[in-house]
């Protein structure tokens, strides 16, 4: 069988949370959402599981992070290309996220984006061509 992540992440208004990354054309496992908490799809195998911060809380014995001004994690999202990098970060810059930072390119074998949700939590969507940057690295090292 193979492995699953499920990423928790604490959200302010769930509702919210679900409608901003329903426009951006994601979907919900609806038998692991309710008003607690939902399950965002982006494969078969990856999943973020959006919890109400109060929810959230029972699962850590720690203070929650408050996104908006400490960050504890970046959460990458893979894309097919340049393009499909840019047409997500813009839908998602339309339904209200902001920019995280700005765009980075590694020559022409890897491009990234990166906006923060809602709730500020910082997403990253990267191409890269693996057949030119496996070339790049060989190269740089017998340089």
């Amino acid at each position: 069988m193979a492995q699953m992540i499920f990423v928790n992440l604490p959200v302010k208004d769930l509702d919210a949370a679900k409608g901003f990354w329903t426009e951006l054309g994601y979907s919900f496992n609806p038998q692991f959402t309710d008003e607690n908490a939902a399950c965002l799809v982006f494969s078969d195998t990856i999943f973020a599981m959006l919890l109400t911060e109060p929810f959230f809380k029972n699962f850590t014995k720690k203070d929650v992070v408050d996104a908006s001004s400490g960050t504890e994690a970046i959460i990458a999202l893979s894309a097919d290309s340049r393009e499909e990098v840019d047409a997500l970060v813009d839908k998602a810059l339309a339904a209200g996220a902001t920019p995280a930072n700005e765009p980075q390119e590694f020559g022409d074998a890897m491009y990234s984006r990166s906006f923060q949700d809602l709730d500020h939590h910082i997403w990253e969507v990267v191409w890269m061509d693996v057949e030119k940057m496996a070339g790049e690295q060989g190269a740089a090292a017998q340089g």
